[in-house]
């Protein structure tokens, strides 16, 4: 069993660090505000701490697979296969419900910021459904071909990265200005950000 140890250790690395993208990520508050554009920040809220408790149990998951010693090849496989099950629905979510929530009203160029990040996030969730797929699709029942297939999913979480450095950004444009005091005036996002400092996660 050691010789997948060290390559799943990498894989929960490369899944590690910053992880949950939060929305609202400070504690302000808005003034009079915007009812129309509070209303909208109240659509995207509501549902973020169930998607960012799913995604966050994913990343947590794959960490502790890592640490277990103890895990078959099929062990490992199932616990891998489920937290990028369970990353790809939790982001494919997060699309759908910016999407849904339609351009913040009254913010500059908010209708191309939005469809940024929903496009963002509908490419990263269909990138963790396919390192499922690949994980799926793992030899469990040889050691070195099981070994040698994690390596290549490790190697292609660093494309992942990328895509998901990018729906940050994405992410940060869309909760500026107006519409971010919106959003941290929302009780949703005050949780969504208060569990994601508890759990060390910065949300870039």
């Amino acid at each position: 069993m050691e010789g997948t140890k060290p390559v799943n250790k990498k894989l929960a690395a490369a899944l590690s660090g910053g992880a949950v993208l939060v929305l609202a990520l400070t504690g302000c508050t808005s003034d009079e505000g915007n009812k129309e554009l509070d209303a909208w920040a109240k659509k995207v809220c509501d549902a973020v701490p169930a998607q960012n408790a799913k995604i966050s149990a994913a990343y947590v998951a794959i960490t502790k697979a890592a640490k277990d010693t103890t895990s078959t090849p099929k062990e490992l496989q199932e616990a891998d296969s489920k937290a990028f099950q369970d990353l790809a629905e939790g982001y494919k979510a997060r699309a759908g419900l910016i999407s849904g929530a339609g351009a913040p009203p009254g913010v500059e160029n908010g209708a191309k910021v939005q469809q940024d990040v929903v496009k963002k996030l509908t490419s990263l969730s269909a990138a963790y459904a396919d390192l499922k797929e690949r994980v799926d699709k793992l030899d469990t029942k040889d050691q070195g071909k099981f070994a040698s297939g994690l390596k290549d999913v490790s190697a292609e979480m660093k494309q992942v990265e990328t895509q998901r450095q990018s729906a940050v950004t994405a992410l940060k444009k869309l909760e500026s200005g107006d519409t971010k005091k919106a959003l941290t005036s929302q009780e949703g996002c005050k949780q969504a950000a208060e569990a994601s400092g508890a759990a060390g996660a910065t949300g870039s």
